[in-house]
């Protein structure tokens, strides 16, 4: 099971994601889930890290491993955190609700 931990402030904008683990669906190569969460995280950091106002850090340091941290410009992209956050938040609980047993999305909150 894939277990991703999205973190977001009060007012919803993306401050990190850190994804560990494999879906499971099926075979390594040929998982559907796995090729899915993948495609929508690498989506959002690709989004976060071409929007010029923002410091992103990544680091994928095994297979199966994937987190992102937003460092710096937050005040200046807020709508653009926001969006992101939705787009991974809606995007996994799709798969996680179509796919319970294979991964599992929990949020938290910062002050």
């Amino acid at each position: 099971m894939t277990e991703i931990v999205l973190v977001c402030s009060k007012e919803g904008c993306f401050r990190a994601c850190n994804a560990r683990g494999h879906a499971g669906f099926a075979a390594r190569g040929k998982d559907i889930v796995c090729a899915s969460e993948t495609t929508i995280l690498r989506t959002a950091l690709d989004v976060l890290e071409k929007t010029g106002t923002l410091k992103v850090k990544a680091d994928a340091p095994s297979r199966g491993q994937l987190a992102f941290i937003v460092e710096e410009g937050e005040s200046l992209a807020r709508e653009r955190l926001i969006c992101v956050a939705d787009f991974i938040r809606c995007g996994l609980k799709t798969l996680s609700d179509e796919y319970p047993g294979n991964i599992h999305l929990r949020e938290i909150i910062e002050e």
